[in-house]
C-alpha cells in the first residue's frame, strides 16, 4: 500500500544532559527549537509539523508559533521512543476525520537539535516513502565521509549493503580494511555517516515499544540499532553533506557563528 499521508514529529525536551536547555538557546535571536520547526514546515509533502515534548514550557512556545504539540512523558529515553509514544494522536492528525492508515502514514523524525535542517532532505524522505514498492519500514540519508572523520567516533557511520540497505551503524569506522594502514582505508571503500533524521512508517513506530531489547544499541547508544536487531530493514538514501547537531557549547557557537553569516 503506498504512503498517503506524511508529517513531521520534532522530540524535543529540556533537560538534556550534555547542553541542559540547549533547546531554547538564542542563535541569531531565535530559540533553537523554533529555527527547527520553521523549517521543518518548508518541506514540500508534509501535511503536518508537530512538536512532541514533556515540558509545559515548550508547549507554550510552541503554541505561540502556530505549531501543534503532543504532551509526552518525560521517561522517554530517546527521540523515536518520544514520538512513538504519541504515534496514533499524531497519526490521527494528519487523517482528520478518517481513520488512521498506519501502513500508509510516513513519520519522518527530525531532532531539536537541528537548527539548519535542510527542508529539502525532508521532503526527499518523503518522497523516497511514497516511490518506493513495498514501502519500506525505515528510511533514513546517508553522505559520504571525507577521509579526516572516518575514524571519528562522534561521527556515525553507516555500513550499506550493495542495495543501499543498511546493515549496521557503528561509531567505528566500517568496515574494517583488512591489511591496510587505517588511514588509506578511504581509498578502498566509501565509508558513510549517517545524518541523524528517520522516516518511520506508521505501523513500524506505532510497535516502537514491543522491540526487544538491544544489546547492541546499549554498546553504541545508537537507538537505529534496535530495529535491526528486531530485524527491520532500514532504507537509505544518499544527500550531501550533514547537518550541524548542538550537543556541545561549542557546536551552539559554530551555530551562532553560522546564523550570523545568513
Amino acid at each position: 500500500m503506498a504512503i498517503r499521508k506524511s508529517l513531521v514529529a520534532v522530540p524535543a525536551r529540556l533537560q538534556s544532559s550534555r547542553l541542559p536547555n540547549k533547546v531554547l538557546a538564542d542563535i541569531g535571536g531565535k530559540p533553537m527549537i523554533q529555527r527547527v520547526l520553521e523549517r521543518c514546515r518548508q518541506a514540500a509533502d508534509v501535511e503536518a509539523v508537530v512538536l512532541c515534548t514533556d515540558s509545559p514550557q515548550l508547549q507554550e512556545l510552541a503554541r505561540g508559533w502556530g505549531v501543534p504539540v503532543l504532551m509526552t512523558s518525560d521517561q522517554c529515553r530517546s527521540g523515536s521512543e518520544r514520538i512513538a509514544s504519541v504515534a496514533e494522536d499524531l497519526m490521527r492528525l494528519v487523517w482528520a476525520d478518517q481513520a488512521p492508515v498506519p501502513e500508509q502514514t510516513a513519520i519522518i523524525n527530525v531532532q531539536g537539535d537541528q537548527p539548519f535542517i535542510d527542508p529539502a532532505v525532508i521532503t526527499a524522505m518523503v518522497r523516497e516513502f511514497q516511490s518506493r514498492d513495498p514501502v519500506p519500514a525505515v528510511v533514513t540519508p546517508v553522505y559520504g565521509l571525507q577521509p579526516d572523520t572516518v575514524h571519528n567516533p562522534n561521527v556515525v557511520k553507516t555500513l550499506l549493503a550493495h542495495d543501499g540497505r543498511a546493515l549496521y551503524f557503528s561509531r567505528s569506522a566500517i568496515p574494517h580494511v583488512r591489511d591496510v594502514a587505517p588511514e588509506d582505508w578511504h581509498h578502498h571503500t566509501t565509508f558513510w555517516g549517517h545524518v541523524g533524521m528517520y522516516g518511520f512508517r506508521g505501523d513500524v513506530l506505532a510497535a516502537w515499544d514491543q522491540l526487544p531489547a538491544s544489546p547492541l544499541e546499549d554498546l553504541e547508544r545508537l537507538e537505529q540499532l534496535r530495529l535491526l536487531e528486531a530485524g527491520h530493514t532500514i532504507a537509505t538514501f544518499e544527500v550531501q553533506g550533514t547537518s550541524l547537531s548542538v550537543d556541545t557549547s561549542d557546536q551552539l557557537e559554530q551555530a551562532r557563528r553560522i546564523a550570523a553569516e545568513l
